[in-house]
């Protein structure tokens, strides 16, 4: 073959091989210079739980790739998927045993390859869970590691020797018992901060840190544009192994309390990341944090002091709040004083859902558009779980003989595990709820028949059709999407309410978090605007759909209402 044609050839090869990554590189901004995320909307799906194609019982990724039309109809721009990596499944699948691959229970690389390229067809970027702190004990690593203590990865996790027939520490784990699982084989304890089956990469070995950070990138060349980085806090322990500190108390699962001082945030964390990110602006993907904090200024770390660490580090936080007008408030000061962008989740995979978390119990409906109408006008980026959008609610095991989920079976009764928030996605009113045509993995709530997605599509005041008329509010107002946060009336006890406000436009979020009618009024001159000259946008009060004046507004119990104001 002649030289230049050879040469042509080869650099054909390479880009049609690259061109996935390329790609992602391709628009790192919009026209107003954000980048990508945000103005994103992202949805994370628990894959064993979307929709089941094959019949088995269980969600796979063809399943997730059907739905996507359906998808892009609500409004999402991005899918996070929970871990469907190769798994022995100890942990549904956050226990990894192979990192490049799919897990033949969800289908395929091919299957992964097609749903990627139907993601970009459809404009939906695919996030993956990446599960950064430990392997399952079932990876070719550990078993390597496991073999002797002369194994070339023997290093790979933390191997110590013990206080006589007691381990290295006091150390406990977060799924409950000792932190340190006794090898027989080689006569070493090896550390695991979550199950048994899981135990601890050690971050302090250079070639870990390099087979970590070429993980990443194996999947950015396939099409990935980022990860949601799991347990990201746990990545590093003290080098010493000092005892933690003793707290009042046992746990769940009947261990003496410990503050987690040497073994959670220790400051290397923030090294990682910033590695990790190096390596993800190289592809113009995104990284987002599982942090869990106590307030807004450690929150702010995890951004990096250069904004070099991770750009969606998630505000946790807001979970834990009660639904209230000064409570909301007051957070969204605190995140709004930190200058940085936020991360606005309500539910996940590890959490009661939303709609039984703040709900009251009896408007519980109501107060699920609330929150909507909250976190997705607010500056920021919101991350959606699955089924949020239909009022799905938890349906917590009854007995222990029906929990799935290991935390639970360990901890029952005080620890009833996750399966509630992890249930199938209802689809529809008919069998399984259109989840699948099998036995599904895990118990579908009654509240199907009426909570599901065929039924709500037809109810133009569905929990569904509020939350798609939010998003497509917030992909096209000005305002929503670029203006800052202004807090409005800052001492009302029932209605929270903002502006939204850009150089050229302008729109009013009240909401009466109150189960009581309240009378509101606005002087919006000081933001030179007109309180008596505004459009209605949204509202979930069917008499103020034609309202033109915020001078004074009568809000109906619960009622969230949202208009353009005009100058």
């Amino acid at each position: 073959m002649h030289r230049k044609f050879a040469s042509a050839v080869f650099m054909i090869i390479v880009l049609v091989t690259a061109w996935p990554a390329l790609q992602a590189q391709t628009k790192t901004t919009d026209a107003q210079g954000h980048p990508w995320y945000q103005h994103a909307v992202f949805y994370e799906i628990y894959p064993r739980s979307f929709l089941d194609s094959n019949g088995d019982g269980i969600g796979d990724l063809n399943g997730i790739a059907s739905k996507l039309d359906y998808l892009k109809a609500l409004g999402v721009d991005a899918i996070w998927i929970a871990p469907c990596f190769p798994s022995p499944q100890v942990d549904f699948g956050y226990d990894v045993s192979d990192y490049e691959n799919i897990d033949k229970m969800y289908g395929t690389l091919a299957d992964f390859d097609r749903l990627q390229k139907l993601g970009e067809e459809q404009g939906i970027k695919i996030i993956l869970d990446l599960v950064v702190n430990h392997t399952s004990d079932q990876h070719p690593w550990f078993i390597d590691s496991r073999s002797s203590r002369t194994s070339d990865k023997r290093d790979w996790y933390i191997w110590r020797d013990g206080k006589g027939r007691n381990p290295p520490n006091n150390w406990i784990s977060w799924f409950g018992g000792p932190a340190w699982q006794w090898d027989s084989k080689t006569n070493q304890y090896y550390y695991h901060y979550f199950y048994v089956q899981q135990p601890d990469l050690n971050w302090r070995n250079p070639t870990v840190v390099d087979a970590m950070y070429g993980t990443s990138e194996w999947w950015y060349k396939r099409g990935v544009a980022g990860f949601r980085l799991d347990a990201i806090d746990t990545l590093y322990e003290d080098p010493n192994l000092k005892d933690n500190p003793a707290l009042p108390g046992k746990n769940a699962f009947g261990d003496p309390n410990h503050e987690d001082k040497y073994n959670q945030k220790l400051p290397e964390v923030h090294t990682a990341l910033k590695g990790l990110r190096a390596v993800a602006d190289k592809y113009n993907a995104v990284l987002i944090g599982e942090t869990w904090t106590e307030n807004v200024a450690e929150l702010e770390e995890y951004y990096g002091a250069g904004h070099d660490e991770l750009q969606m580090p998630m505000d946790l936080m807001l979970t834990d709040l009660k639904f209230s007008a000064p409570v909301f408030r007051d957070h969204i000061k605190a995140v709004e004083g930190s200058g940085e962008w936020p991360v606005y989740v309500i539910s996940n995979h590890d959490i009661v859902r939303s709609w039984n978390r703040y709900g009251d119990g009896k408007h519980n409906d109501q107060i699920a558009k609330d929150m909507a109408a909250m976190y997705l006008t607010l500056r920021g980026t919101p991350i959606m779980y699955y089924g949020e959008e239909i009022g799905m609610q938890n349906n917590d095991p009854k007995r222990r003989e029906d929990v799935k989920d290991p935390v639970g079976r360990r901890g029952w009764p005080k620890e009833k595990g996750r399966d509630g928030e992890r249930t199938p996605m209802q689809w529809s009113n008919n069998l399984n709820a259109g989840f699948t045509t099998a036995v599904p993995w895990n118990a579908i709530p009654a509240a199907y028949s009426t909570y599901n997605v065929a039924d709500e599509l037809k109810d133009p005041k569905s929990i569904l059709n509020w939350y798609k008329g939010l998003l497509a509010l917030r992909h096209t107002d000005r305002a929503l999407l670029d203006g800052d946060y202004v807090a409005l009336n800052e001492n009302d006890p029932n209605v929270l309410s903002y502006l939204r406000k850009s150089s050229t436009d302008a729109a009013i979020v009240v909401i009466n978090m109150s189960a009581a009618p309240q009378k509101v009024s606005f002087d919006l001159s000081p933001q030179g605007l007109r309180a008596g000259s505004v459009k209605t946008l949204l509202t979930t009060q069917a008499s103020l759909k034609d309202n033109s004046s915020v001078q004074q507004l009568a809000l109906e119990p619960f009622a969230a209402y949202i208009a353009e104001v005009n100058r």
